[in-house]
């Protein structure tokens, strides 16, 4: 009996320290996502494990910080180069991140991409200098052999894996069941006329279809949409947003077209031209952000919304502020549509890496991130961005 009671006890401490958890991320979080856990055992008790890496994580940035050296809490790892759709207006293929056979007109890439053993060590790196998040991208993860095993390699990690959603088989159902530090986000653009649109054919009953079986199976999931001009308004539809919550969404990252550089006047008849073509204007832009603080008050869905949530920020949080990105060569960028850099993990570590002199000066030259009136900061001072570039040394990557 006093057994039992004092596990009980335990238990409620337990439960109590995850709900502080959320509300020191953010209050909404608990709200969301507790429930959720609840429902789910195996993430439940997963929980704590993740809970404990989180505030080791904290302290292990704290440290670093207090040497001079700031750590990112998130990193973005483009896995793999390759990719199954060709998506409209996609930065990853602009930017050289997926590469496509040069007989295609595309890029083949730089060079040879990361391997298992590789991304295993920077993870490693990255988790010992205090990142605690990964977000996996691409390219297509599902394309990348090893992705759930990495995910397994390193249960005290959180993973959110983006996935177009076309690509689910029954060998990758039953990793995504084995792993329980994971978020599955699987990207529509809309309804099957808007996805398709701009995904291809058939996209959207496959990504549904995807949606429909992680819920099905218990694997926590979410959804990823570029928020453009041809499918802004479908999402400030209140309906859309309850349908989604009904099938079991539980995360939506809502983030703004971002055309990579120039205008539409320098890609005529490319998928370039058309990102820029639909980029919201600043009214849609305004309509948009009200309707997402809407869903916040009022829906029971976690919202990551890009570029809106920055002000809370006082601004973009590329270049280490709060995360940055990995391309399937090594290189590291200040995120995923910047394609300039000073370091490759092949041969530089992590933590040197962080030491670099790009993303230094970018935060020291605040207004850089400054978004202004345009979905990205970096984007916003393209001219200034180059010149910066030229001054400490940096790449340009995917060439």
């Amino acid at each position: 009996m006093i057994k039992n009671e004092t596990e009980s006890r335990n238990q409620q401490s337990r439960i109590k320290r995850l709900i502080s958890a959320f509300d020191l991320v953010n209050p909404r979080m608990g709200k969301v996502f507790f429930p959720w856990l609840l429902k789910h055992p195996k993430y439940f008790r997963q929980a704590f494990t993740l809970l404990k890496a989180f505030e080791k994580a904290e302290e292990k940035r704290a440290q670093q910080l207090a040497r001079g050296l700031l750590i990112p809490p998130v990193v973005i790892l483009s896995i793999t180069s390759g990719c199954n759709l060709s998506c409209e207006g996609c930065f990853a293929c602009a930017t050289g991140t997926v590469s496509q056979p040069q007989e295609a007109g595309g890029n083949a890439g730089p060079g040879p991409s990361l391997d298992y053993t590789q991304w295993k060590r920077i993870i490693a790196e990255a988790s010992q200098a205090g990142v605690f998040c990964f977000l996996i991208a691409g390219g297509e993860p599902f394309l990348f052999p090893e992705t759930f095993q990495l995910v397994r390699d390193f249960p005290h990690l959180l993973f959110v894996v983006f996935t177009n959603g076309t690509m689910m088989s029954d060998s990758i159902l039953q990793d995504l069941k084995k792993a329980h530090n994971l978020l599955v986000a699987v990207s529509l653009e809309g309804d099957e006329t808007l996805t398709d649109l701009r995904r291809g054919k058939g996209t959207y009953r496959k990504a549904m279809d995807t949606l429909r079986i992680l819920e099905k199976n218990g694997v926590l999931n979410g959804i990823s949409v570029t928020i453009n001009r041809l499918n802004y308004g479908f999402w400030a539809k209140e309906e859309h947003i309850d349908r989604m919550i009904e099938s079991g969404v539980r995360i939506a990252f809502l983030t703004e077209m971002i055309p990579v550089s120039g205008g539409e006047e320098d890609y005529p008849d490319t998928s370039y031209g058309m990102a820029y073509a639909t980029m919201l204007t600043d009214e849609e832009r305004s309509t948009f952000r009200q309707r997402v603080l809407y869903y916040r008050e009022h829906k029971n869905l976690f919202i990551i919304h890009s570029p809106g949530d920055e002000e809370a920020f006082g601004g973009c949080v590329s270049a280490g502020k709060g995360f940055i990105h990995i391309t399937p060569y090594g290189d590291v960028t200040p995120c995923p549509v910047s394609n300039i850099a000073t370091d490759n993990l092949k041969t530089c570590s992590f933590e040197n890496a962080m030491r670099s002199e790009l993303f230094k000066r970018i935060r020291e030259e605040e207004h850089l991130l400054e978004t202004g009136n345009g979905p990205c900061a970096l984007f916003s001072h393209q001219k200034e961005v180059e010149a910066l570039r030229k001054e400490v040394g940096a790449y340009r990557t995917g060439t």
